[in-house]
């Protein structure tokens, strides 16, 4: 067993009385973000009404995790408080140091002797100090947290800014720099300033072609790359809970897009299958027991003016599929008026490359929703015309992939099967190029696409969707059926 499960039980035992007592202090309903952030007060901050967006709390986190390339300096520094063991679990994840060239095999082989000595420095602290060491290989730290650790009401800090994916398992789970990580296992609370609340309403239900990526997508769109600045954005509604929780994760992954402190769901049935399917049957009778706990008042829903600082209302039934950017993950384009947006700004026709997957888009899900597509261009015997890569988020997804058969859906037509790393994401990717100055164009389902973000030349116009879209998008040269450029 992976997961701490006396600590998960010994937190569910003592959750709804804090929670209670908040809602006794307060005298008023509390949304989900609320019950999570006042059960988690330090004893240095004592049960109050803070102000959102002013008062600075202290607060216990539950869990802190971090990636090969900020915990470097973050575990230097903890090696100098004195300490034997961490305070909290905390574990340690080789994703970032693994450059996309090749294929996984041998991308591998080469960040293996590459990085060996920082691997080696990572495992052997952690070792020492009773950190988790995931190694290079195992997945990307998001993906593996949502697998492995995530639990609804809890609180986690990481070293990453999407940290946030985890809000899809119901937790309040942020991004932080590498010293607050080190105040949380050294013993210390650690401060935030009390953050605000948007709540989104979600009602009706996705249909067609549109995918929980599509929910942020068009999030992004309203709130902008600012709008979510110091706030937690918290789902709810019927529309809510008919996302899977992987969707849920994609959707708070890009949270960090929109300047968010963090995003969250309430605890469902989604969540509580994601549980039980991650080998969690325990945690999800657990959470089942004080179920209404892990979700918001009703009050705060039924009302949600009176309770958060900015409400958004979005019909998952008229949805359109997005397709956002070039340059900025928060100019968002329906894919209806998509066509007319890259004619009129003159953004490069040809799609060059097309990549799957990242922290963002990287789940069991995701890969039959796009391997459904290949599968159709393989049985008509098409091939990729331009590059086409997929990263799967974890070992265990990769391997699942491969048993089920979706790898070779992809190879099938020409894709290649990337390490499960970050990779091209964060700008590990050794780009095959003619003219690495070149203006083009390329389509991924990761999370940002800044200049110069994926591959290091500021003219490759990177946009943004969901797997499929990705993976299906034509090119305006080919048939209109299934399309001979699968990106």
């Amino acid at each position: 067993m992976i997961f701490d499960l006396k600590m998960i039980r010994e937190f569910y035992k003592n959750y709804p009385a804090r929670v209670d007592a908040a809602k006794a202090k307060l005298k008023r309903p509390l949304t989900l973000s609320e019950k999570i952030l006042f059960a988690h007060l330090h004893g240095d901050s004592p049960m109050a009404d803070y102000k959102r967006g002013s008062d600075y709390v202290f607060f216990q986190v539950d869990r802190v995790a971090m990636q090969d390339a900020t915990a470097q300096m973050a575990l230097l520094q903890f090696m100098t408080c004195g300490r034997k063991k961490v305070a909290v679990p905390s574990t340690v994840h080789c994703d970032h140091l693994i450059t996309a060239e090749v294929g996984a095999a041998k991308d591998m082989e080469v960040a293996l002797s590459k990085n060996k000595e920082e691997f080696d420095f990572l495992s052997s602290v952690s070792q020492k100090y009773g950190i988790g060491f995931w190694k290079p290989g195992a997945g990307i730290i998001h993906q593996i947290v949502l697998e492995n650790y995530a639990f609804p009401g809890g609180m986690m800090i990481g070293t990453d800014s999407h940290t946030v994916n985890a809000g899809g398992l119901g937790m309040v789970a942020i991004g932080v720099g590498g010293a607050d990580a080190v105040d949380a296992m050294s013993g210390m609370a650690w401060e935030l300033q009390m953050p605000k609340l948007i709540g989104v309403k979600l009602t009706g239900k996705l249909r067609g072609w549109t995918s929980p990526k599509d929910v942020i997508l068009a999030v992004a769109g309203i709130l902008t790359v600012k709008g979510g600045t110091g706030a937690i954005v918290e789902y709810f509604g019927p529309g809510a809970q008919s996302i899977s929780a992987t969707g849920k994760g994609t959707i708070c992954n890009m949270g960090a897009e929109i300047g968010a402190t963090t995003s969250t769901f309430g605890y469902d049935k989604s969540i509580a299958r994601y549980l039980k399917a991650t080998s969690r049957s325990k945690v999800a009778g657990l959470c089942n027991k004080v179920a209404p706990y892990l979700t918001g008042d009703a009050e705060c829903y039924a009302n949600p003016e009176a309770y958060f600082d900015q409400v958004i209302e979005i019909d998952l039934s008229k949805l359109e599929p997005h397709i956002n950017g070039p340059f900025t993950p928060d100019l968002a384009w329906p894919l209806s008026k998509f066509a007319a947006a890259v004619k009129k700004n003159k953004y490069p026709v040809k799609l060059e490359v097309g990549l799957i997957g990242s922290c963002t888009n990287s789940s069991y899900e995701d890969l039959t929703r796009a391997a459904s597509i290949a599968r159709q261009a393989r049985d008509k015997n098409l091939e990729v015309k331009a590059e086409f890569t997929i990263t799967p988020g974890s070992e265990q997804i990769r391997f699942t992939a491969q048993r089920d058969g979706l790898l070779n859906d992809f190879s099938a037509i020409g894709g290649v099967v990337l390490a499960n790393a970050c990779g091209p994401c964060i700008g590990q990717w050794s780009r095959h190029m003619d003219d690495a100055k070149r203006a083009n164009s390329i389509m991924t389902s990761f999370n940002r696409n800044f200049t110069s973000r994926n591959d290091g030349n500021p003219n490759t116009h990177a946009f943004v969707a969901s797997p499929e879209i990705v993976t299906a998008l034509p090119s305006p040269a080919t048939s209109p059926s299934i399309r001979k450029k699968v990106c």
